[in-house]
């Protein structure tokens, strides 16, 4: 019975993560935030020392090669800070931290080990929490036809589960493989994983979403 179930299990994901109709999108995995000189150093080293980062790098590598759409999605500000919000206190810290997400700068840069491809689509915002609502990741999706979109990268605090509502309520299938997120303090996420994200998205592992790109590149 339980062999049965596992293999359904395997099957749906199969078909949720076909490389024609599937993209991966990648959250502020850039040099400010998990990078050396993170403006968030307990986040960055949880995000490294978990092997999260490092499960996204493979991720990422892996769609590369299978003919999945890689967005990068980029938090950023202006120098002058317009547009940004100011209505919560995360945004007010934010303006204090001594790395800034400026424009143009190195920590906006995609951050080692993730790979980056000339044809990979780099979402920046300028204000809110989401990777998705109110920036144009919504549309180029429904252009690329994309009907599921794997969500990797940080932080599982505020803006993965952002990501992955967002997502839903749009009408995307959301996969989150669980070991390729990561949020502080490290044991937060697997516990917001199981009672939140679990509800509402596909649980999986970086393994099993690489065993079912494991097949011929599908040019789009």
């Amino acid at each position: 019975m339980a062999t049965d179930a596992q293999g359904n299990q395997a099957a749906q994901l199969v078909e949720q993560l076909d490389p024609a109709t599937t993209a991966l999108l990648t959250v502020e995995c850039q040099n400010g935030v998990v990078g050396p000189e993170s403006a968030m150093p307990e986040l960055a080293e949880v995000a490294r020392t978990t092997g999260a980062l490092t499960q996204v790098a493979r991720l990422t590598a892996a769609a590369h090669e299978a003919g999945v759409q890689v967005l990068h999605a980029v938090a950023e500000r202006r120098p002058d800070g317009r547009g940004a919000n100011r209505n919560a206190r995360l945004f007010r810290a934010a303006g204090r931290l001594p790395v800034q997400q400026l424009t143009g700068t190195d920590a906006v840069r995609i951050a080692d080990p993730v790979p980056v491809a000339e044809e990979d689509l780099i979402v920046r915002r300028l204000h809110g929490l989401s990777p998705i609502a109110g920036t144009d990741a919504d549309a180029l999706l429904r252009n690329l036809g994309v009907r599921s979109v794997v969500v990797v990268g940080v932080s599982a605090n505020v803006a993965i589960p952002n990501a992955v509502f967002d997502a839903v309520n749009l009408g995307y299938t959301a996969v989150v493989p669980a070991d390729a997120i990561a949020g502080v303090p490290a044991e937060y996420t697997p516990a917001m994983v199981r009672n939140t994200l679990a509800l509402v998205a596909t649980v999986t592992s970086t393994d099993a979403v690489l065993t079912c790109w494991e097949r011929p590149r599908r040019e789009r």
